[in-house]
């Protein structure tokens, strides 16, 4: 990994510590080396743990006191109360795109909808997550309420490594593929109530798959040791 030499270092060491969660280079529950990351990252002490304060208000990483950092742990319920926020931002976001996106913008998210197909048939997960999300941000941008949408993007980055993580089932994915067909047929139709709906049971499974999968975490408060 390079060294980093951008001058606003804290927001981009939080960026690249961010990034480590989501793809699990860093597991929920370990202790977080800052000498390691310094070492990574070829930054001092002082914007790491920076980056750390902000990953803290993101839910993304633990403040232990007098004993540094770790990575959150996800919990059945911490995720539960998240994605049932999330549904309702989600829900409002695709009544409020339906009633103002234009023709074109519907066309374009039909074009995102098609390569995410290509990849499912193809089984490319990486590539049909990348799409996957392109689709539900297109449809966050055409509800036009930025804040909506900057309320969804904080909660999302708290539960991002559970959404588009590549433990699921072929059921699963199947049902996620069809949720989607669903979605882009309330689109088209500009049916507001029935995309809202969609959306939010879309998170709901996406919950329970989660918690099939045992990527969820309900034992007892531990550390884990870092790797």
């Amino acid at each position: 990994m390079s060294k980093i030499q951008h001058r606003n270092l804290y927001r981009e060491v939080a960026d690249r510590i961010r990034e480590l969660i989501e793809h699990g280079d860093l597991i929920p529950g370990e202790r977080i080396s800052e000498r390691e990351l310094c070492e990574k990252f070829g930054v001092s002490r002082t914007p790491l743990r920076e980056a750390l304060k902000v990953l803290a208000t993101e839910g993304l990483v633990e403040l232990l006191p007098n004993r540094g950092a770790r990575v959150m742990r996800l919990t059945v319920k911490m995720v539960k109360d998240t994605y049932d926020l999330m549904g309702a931002l989600e829900g409002l976001s695709g009544e409020l795109a339906c009633q103002q996106i234009s023709d074109s913008d519907i066309a374009k998210v039909g074009e995102l909808h098609d390569k995410m197909l290509e990849h499912y048939r193809r089984r490319e997960l990486t590539e049909y997550f990348r799409v996957n999300q392109q689709i539900h941000e297109k449809i966050l941008a055409a509800s036009d309420n930025e804040i909506l949408i900057e309320m969804y993007n904080n909660l999302s980055h708290r539960v991002k490594r559970v959404r588009y993580s590549k433990q699921m089932s072929d059921d699963f994915w199947g049902q996620a593929v069809h949720d989607h067909e669903e979605m882009i047929g309330a689109l088209r139709q500009r049916d507001g109530r029935r995309l809202g709906q969609i959306l939010r049971d879309h998170l709901c499974n996406k919950l329970e798959a989660a918690s099939l999968a045992g990527i969820l975490d309900d034992t007892p408060d531990q550390d884990v040791t870092a790797h």
